[in-house]
């Protein structure tokens, strides 16, 4: 049986996330045999005695079936922490979701990813600017990463694919509970030059509790944020407080004091968000002229394991000569794959022979 299956039933009991399977996971060695085990196995490996009760429940009913059969009905990928196909932006995020569920396709070229965010009461104003930043970031080969709500996310996902570019929608739903209904359409274009992606298994309704959490997920897998226009209780304030969170560069979209649905943006501004003027800004500021380098030198030059053994040395400046004794490699060999990682946007120079892993926020940026 697809050991997937396994992570998707955990993934059907409220109150087991990202801790409580790792937990899980460390425990008994796989998603698996954690479902198998007894209600007191999983209470000596640390679960509380509630989600013990919540676990029986749906182990004991059908709905991991049926949610199961609607997977595969509708041909719906399920990624977890453990295939190399999990966005590695979010992977790297505190508390990444274990498991994603898609519709479409996910690249390697995503990576390369800014999320637009903003009101839901566009205005023209709102209207035009999102077209035009989204329209100009999709033309330089990024993936543009939204919401799928009405408003600015909307906008954002259009402009994208009328450039021609990539763009991915992240749901406060199941990947087949497209909402709002009128973007059902965008929904599948989007599928086609894209994906939809969510950690809710399918069947979830559009919940309002569920948006919430889910931007985290938008700017997690993005290298920036940009919020375009946005009131003071915007749920686009929330994916730039994540973003600040994770690391991620903020832009604003400055506005009139007068106009409700940009004091949002004005304040991120007066509370540190680099302030936009102008989407030809864009390219100094997130280093556009390197995203065809970059990914070219990702497809030509395929990541390794000595590529992931040297960013687990270097999380500080740290010497060539250093990383070679850790890793006893020598030093000819450290020296070249170096080279490669550079150029492919992972490590940078941290003066005199030091090197420190890029963050991923800071591929672009630093």
């Amino acid at each position: 049986m697809d050991e997937k299956r396994y992570w998707v039933g955990f993934n059907l009991v409220k109150g087991i996330g990202a801790v409580r399977m790792k937990q899980l996971v460390e425990a008994f060695g796989s998603a698996e045999h954690a479902w198998r085990a007894s209600s007191l196995e999983l209470q000596m490996h640390g679960l509380p005695a509630r989600l013990c009760e919540r676990l029986e429940t749906v182990r004991s009913s059908d709905l991991l079936e049926r949610c199961w059969e609607r997977i595969q009905e509708q041909g719906i990928q399920v990624l977890t922490w453990e295939d190399d196909g999990y966005p590695s932006r979010l992977r790297e995020i505190d508390q990444p979701p274990p498991v994603l569920y898609v519709r479409g396709e996910l690249l390697p070229e995503d990576d390369f990813a800014v999320a637009i965010v903003g009101t839901r009461r566009i205005t023209p104003y709102g209207r035009q600017v999102t077209e035009e930043i989204s329209a100009f970031l999709a033309s330089q080969g990024l993936t543009i990463v939204s919401g799928l709500a009405r408003g600015v996310d909307g906008v954002a996902h259009q402009a994208a694919l009328r450039a021609g570019g990539r763009t991915i929608a992240v749901l406060g739903s199941g990947v087949d509970q497209v909402y709002p209904p009128e973007h059902r359409g965008l929904a599948e274009q989007i599928i086609e030059h894209g994906a939809l992606l969510s950690d809710y298994p399918p069947g979830t309704p559009p919940e309002a509790s569920n948006f919430p959490p889910r931007n985290r997920i938008i700017s997690g897998l993005s290298q920036a944020v940009i919020v375009t226009e946005a009131g003071e209780n915007s749920g686009a304030l929330l994916t730039a407080g994540f973003a600040a969170q994770q690391g991620r560069e903020v832009f604003a979209i400055p506005g009139s004091i007068f106009a409700g649905q940009s004091r949002g943006c004005n304040r991120l501004i007066q509370q540190g968000a680099q302030l936009l003027l102008d989407a030809a800004d864009l390219i100094p500021a997130l280093r556009l002229q390197r995203v065809n380098e970059q990914k070219t030198a990702r497809r030509a030059f395929p990541s390794d394991e000595i590529e992931g053994a040297i960013l687990n040395v270097i999380t500080e400046p740290t010497h060539i000569d250093e990383i070679s004794r850790k890793l006893g490699l020598p030093i000819e060999k450290i020296s070249a794959t170096l080279v490669l990682m550079e150029l492919k946007g992972m490590v940078r120079q941290a003066g005199q022979m030091h090197y420190i892993a890029v963050r991923e926020s800071q591929a672009f940026y630093g």
